[in-house]
C-alpha cells in the first residue's frame, strides 16, 4: 500500500510529511508573533525617536532647572518623562513655540505610544489567553461532530450544504493549511485549524474518534488517500467518506479505508449522460442531491412502527428506493421488500421544504 501510494506522486514531489506543530484549533497567524511584536516596538520606538529629534531641533525652548544646560541626554530623558507622563519638572518647556510643540505634536504621539503598548499587552497577554482557554474548552467538548479535512470548492459546497441542512455550524471542525479557505470557514461559524491533515497529531486534536463523519477532499488524490490511511488508523469505527478524481484510485481510497468514495468527473458524466437521454433527468439528479431542491435523498434506520410494512408504506410518506440489509441493497421492487426488519436502513427521497410547499407540479400550473 505504501509503495502505491508513494508511486502516485511524481518523483520530484516525494517528500516526508513534516508540519509544523500547532495550537489545538487556532488560526496560524500570516505574521509569526515575534514579528507582530517586533513591529509594534519598533513603531513605539519610532514615534520616540521623532519626539526626541523634536525636542533637540527646539531644546531652546527648554530650561534644565538643575544645570540651566539641556545636552542630548537630558533631551532623551526629558522625552521619555514626557511619553510617559511622569512629569518631574526639573526639565520644563518655558518658550510659546516649545509649549504649542508639546501640545500638537508631543501629546497626539504620547497618545499614539500608549495605545501601542495597551495594544500589545492586549493582544499578547489578555485576549490570546482567553483564546487558548476557549478553544481549549471547545477541543475537550468535541463529540459526535463532523471533521472537513480540506476546504476546497468540494469542502466548501459540502459545509454549506451541511449548514443548510440544519447541522449546527459549531459542530463542524474544518482542517486546511490555506488561510484565506479558513477565513471562509470561520465567517461561517465553523471550528478551524490551520495544519497538516496528514499528521496523526492533528487529527488527534480535534478528537477524529469522537467524530460522527469525516469528509475528505485534499484536492490531490495522493495526498487524500494519506490523510485516509491516517483518519481510518486512528478512528476505525468513523464513516470516512472521499473524493478522488481518478478511477484508478477508487480502489485504493476504499483499501485505505474509505467508507464512501466519490468521484466529481464520473458523477459529472452520469449527468452529461442523463441529459442526452432526457431533458429533465439531470435537473432531477441535481435536484435530489441538494436540500434547496425540491426532493431529498435520505438516508436513516427503520423504525419500530416501520418493521413488518412494507417499503413503499414508510411513516414520513417518502418513496422508499432501496433497503440494506445484511450487508446486500434490495430494491423497492423485490419481495424481501415487502416486510421491513428492526436493523434494516432505508434510502427514500422525500419532499423539502421548498417541495412541500411547491409540488412537482408547481412549475406548470404557474404557466397556466
Amino acid at each position: 500500500m505504501a509503495d502505491q501510494l508513494e508511486s502516485l506522486k511524481p518523483r520530484s514531489e516525494r517528500r516526508v510529511y513534516r508540519g509544523p506543530r500547532f495550537k489545538p484549533l487556532r488560526r496560524a497567524v500570516k505574521i509569526p508573533v515575534w514579528g507582530d511584536l517586533g513591529i509594534r516596538l519598533g513603531a513605539a520606538l519610532f514615534l520616540i525617536f521623532i519626539v526626541v529629534m523634536i525636542h533637540w531641533w527646539d531644546r531652546g525652548g527648554l530650561v534644565d532647572n538643575l544645570d540651566g544646560e539641556v545636552s542630548f541626554l537630558d533631551v532623551v530623558y526629558f522625552t521619555m518623562i514626557s511619553i510617559t507622563t511622569t512629569g518631574f519638572g526639573d526639565i520644563a518647556p518655558i518658550s510659546d513655540r516649545a509649549r504649542l510643540v508639546e501640545a500638537v505634536i508631543v501629546t497626539p504621539i504620547r497618545f499614539a505610544v500608549f495605545f501601542i503598548f495597551v495594544g500589545t499587552a492586549y493582544n499578547f497577554i489578555i485576549k490570546r489567553s482567553w483564546e487558548k482557554w476557549r478553544m481549549a474548552r471547545i477541543q475537550e467538548q468535541l463529540s459526535n461532530h463532523i471533521v472537513v479535512l480540506g476546504y476546497g470548492i468540494s469542502g466548501q459546497e459540502s459545509v454549506a450544504e451541511l449548514i443548510e441542512r440544519g447541522t449546527d455550524p459549531t459542530c463542524i471542525v474544518v482542517i486546511d493549511p490555506s488561510e484565506e479557505r479558513l477565513a471562509a470557514a470561520e465567517a461561517l461559524g465553523c471550528n478551524i485549524m490551520a495544519a497538516d491533515a496528514t499528521r496523526d497529531e492533528t487529527l488527534k486534536a480535534v478528537r477524529i474518534d469522537q467524530a460522527a463523519n469525516v469528509l475528505i477532499s485534499a484536492g490531490r488524490d495522493d495526498t487524500t488517500i494519506l490523510i485516509t490511511l491516517t483518519a481510518r488508523a486512528l478512528a476505525p469505527h468513523v464513516p470516512i467518506s472521499v473524493v478522488v478524481r481518478a478511477d484508478d484510485n477508487e480502489s485504493l481510497a476504499r483499501q485505505a479505508g474509505a467508507t464512501n468514495v466519490i468521484n466529481p468527473v464520473r458523477f459529472t458524466g452520469l449527468l452529461l449522460a442523463g441529459s442526452a437521454k432526457g431533458a429533465h433527468i439531470a435537473e432531477y439528479l441535481a435536484d435530489l442531491a441538494s436540500v434547496s431542491g425540491r426532493v431529498q435523498l435520505v438516508e436513516r434506520k427503520v423504525t419500530e412502527a416501520e418493521c413488518g410494512k412494507s417499503i413503499q408504506q414508510l411513516s414520513t410518506g417518502g418513496r422508499g428506493l432501496r433497503v440494506y440489509r445484511d450487508g446486500r441493497a434490495l430494491g423497492f421492487w423485490e419481495s424481501e421488500c415487502e416486510s421491513l426488519l428492526p436493523g434494516d436502513v432505508i434510502v427514500e427521497i422525500i419532499p423539502t421544504l421548498s417541495g412541500e410547499e411547491k409540488g412537482d407540479g408547481h412549475v406548470a400550473d404557474d404557466l397556466v
